[in-house]
């Protein structure tokens, strides 16, 4: 049971099938919303649950540090969401080849689980993002993954649901931590 209520896929006492994107929103007037979208399938197809977390306080922006600031966010929005087996961040997992962790590498180490980082902009450095363009967009997304080969993590984040450059469950959860 997670703590929207019973979820679907119940083996054993153990969520299965449970997929969270997250994204994270700064206003200037300070703090921030974090946002979650939840699914029962690795395309994001089948939206289960939708949520967003606002946040008074987060730390300064320190460039080489974003995750410092981006956790805590990412913390109480997926806090009593139980077992998942993957997480789509919106950003880098790896900053450079040499595995630099960025917030995907922080949220892997942190939660234990496969994570995908779907970025909208080239990060200099970041020669192993896999490019990969979705709908009729000629502007790539940029793919990084840790718990799952990068190849695969591109194919999803290609099959994702929505006919857009970014899937839909990235819109939403942007759309949400912005309302």
């Amino acid at each position: 049971m997670s703590a929207y209520g019973p979820l679907p896929n119940h083996r054993l006492g153990r969520l299965v099938g449970v997929y969270a994107a997250v994204d994270v929103y700064y206003p200037d007037s300070g703090g921030a919303t974090a946002a979650l979208v939840l699914a029962s399938d690795r395309t994001f197809a089948t939206v289960l649950r939708e949520r967003s977390v606002g946040l008074a306080d987060v730390a300064p922006y320190r460039p080489g540090a974003f995750f410092e600031r981006e956790l805590p966010a990412l913390r109480a929005v997926l806090a009593g969401v139980g077992l998942l087996e993957l997480l789509v961040v919106d950003g880098y997992v790896h900053l450079d080849p040499d595995g630099r962790p960025g917030l995907g590498a922080h949220a892997h180490t942190e939660l234990g689980v496969p994570v995908i980082g779907v970025a909208k902009t080239a990060f200099r450095g970041a020669s192993h993002a896999i490019a990969v363009r979705r709908g009729k967009a000629t502007r790539p997304l940029y793919v990084t993954a840790v718990g799952i080969p990068p190849a695969e993590a591109a194919e999803l984040v290609r099959q994702m649901a929505g006919p857009y450059r970014l899937p839909d469950a990235l819109r939403r959860v942007d759309a949400l931590s912005r309302a």
